[in-house]
């Protein structure tokens, strides 16, 4: 769907949703189709209204046969080093390289296994520190430097760097799919899936097949997204004693299915597979993060409290958050950010704007202002918080992730 449509900044979601259904729906018959309120398809294309729930986004993304981010506006580019929006652009074409098929003599030489490493780290720490832009001059170097690595290594180096290739591949999946490119994100973690069947690591294999079920999530796939990292779990299963990390992403498997669970409104299941994590996480010392997977107490709390938001079940969110060990620090910087705008947009449903408005301030701050200006739910909660309150501040943020008030 990134191909197919290219969303300005600073579009109302009501100015895409009349986009997108073109001549080809009236809004009435979009409102048959998807089941919403053709009053609320009115407020919002007249501008009246710009903002409405998770769930009514979804609804109408299913509608319309697109991403949610086509309808709130999610921005799609990245800079380049030269500062133009071209970076995704760069990352595509290092991922579909034909100079084996031109004959062109590709500049990038093998690495040693060791900078390949610190390649590898330097992309995933530059994700969970949410600086998108950053990423768009490291990961077309760093996949053809890998890339090159894992064609000529040999013997014994052939496992490891097929698997620090998965590794960067990964790395660029997760980025496009926060950027809303899921076209070539499903393309970058398939290659990635192919590259670590090449290596010698059963739980990399596990942990990419649950991030081929987050991919599915995200294009609205749920009950393969839950078939998918389930059956992963079950590979995996552990039997007596295993290390923290094969528990770590063994737990983070059964989040997944819980959340994949949650988006398609199987809130019972959902808990269920929850309460199995939340087993899970009681054997290890605390909060971990093995294979770029983030599991444990916090990790469990927070996607609780998103399974409940996005059943729209607002008190059992706000409760579920306050679970949260040590406020919260057990999270990755982005995750931290992540569940602070979870909770913001409970708030806001209950009416508690002062509230929300808070919470949205600091997960701005702590997710940084790139991370900000690429998440379709902070957008889709400003938004909404700008129906309801005039805070200075709060206009401040609107402008600053290109949200017109």
């Amino acid at each position: 769907m990134d191909d197919e449509f290219d969303p300005q900044p600073g579009d109302r979601i009501g100015d895409n949703i009349r986009r997108l259904r073109g001549k080809a729906l009236t809004r009435q018959e979009l409102a048959d189709k998807s089941e919403v309120s053709v009053d609320l398809l009115k407020l919002l294309e007249q501008g009246t209204r710009n903002s409405t729930s998770l769930a009514t986004l979804r609804k109408l993304a299913a509608a319309l046969d697109c991403d949610i981010s086509d309808i709130t506006g999610k921005r799609t580019g990245l800079p380049n080093a030269t500062g133009e929006t071209a970076g995704v652009i760069a990352i595509r074409r290092a991922l579909t390289s034909v100079d084996h098929l031109t004959g062109t003599a590709d500049e990038h030489l093998p690495i040693t296994l060791a900078d390949a490493r610190r390649t590898v780290t330097y992309a995933w720490g530059s994700y969970w520190a949410g600086r998108y832009e950053k990423l768009a001059s490291v990961l077309p170097a760093g996949i053809a430097d890998l890339r090159a690595t894992q064609q000529a290594a040999q013997g014994p180096d052939k496992a490891p760097a097929s698997e620090l290739f998965a590794r960067i591949l990964w790395a660029t999946a997760c980025t496009l799919v926060h950027l809303g490119h899921t076209d070539t994100a499903w393309q970058a973690v398939k290659d990635a899936h192919t590259a670590a069947l090449l290596g010698n690591d059963p739980l990399l294999e596990a942990t990419l097949r649950g991030s081929i079920g987050w991919q599915l999530l995200v294009q609205g796939r749920q009950d393969e997204s839950r078939a998918v990292v389930l059956n992963a779990a079950r590979d995996i299963q552990p039997v007596g004693d295993v290390s923290d990390a094969h528990l770590s992403v063994y737990g983070s498997l059964l989040l997944q299915a819980a959340t994949a669970s949650g988006r398609d409104q199987k809130v019972s299941l959902a808990l269920d597979l929850a309460d199995e994590a939340q087993t899970v996480a009681a054997r290890l010392p605390g909060d971990t993060k093995d294979y770029e997977c983030n599991f444990g107490p916090s990790q469990v709390v927070m996607q609780r409290t998103d399974i409940h938001v996005s059943s729209e079940m607002y008190p059992e969110a706000v409760t579920a958050a306050k679970a949260m060990p040590f406020g919260g620090t057990g999270l990755t910087q982005v995750s931290q950010a992540r569940h602070l705008l979870d909770r913001a947009a409970a708030l806001t449903r209950l009416g508690k704007f002062d509230d929300a408005y808070k919470l949205v301030s600091t997960a701005e701050k702590v997710g940084g202002d790139q991370w900000a200006r690429h998440q379709s739910l902070f957008r889709t909660v400003v938004a909404e918080l700008q129906d309801n309150d005039r805070t200075p501040g709060l206009r401040e943020i609107a402008r600053r992730i290109g949200l017109r008030g």
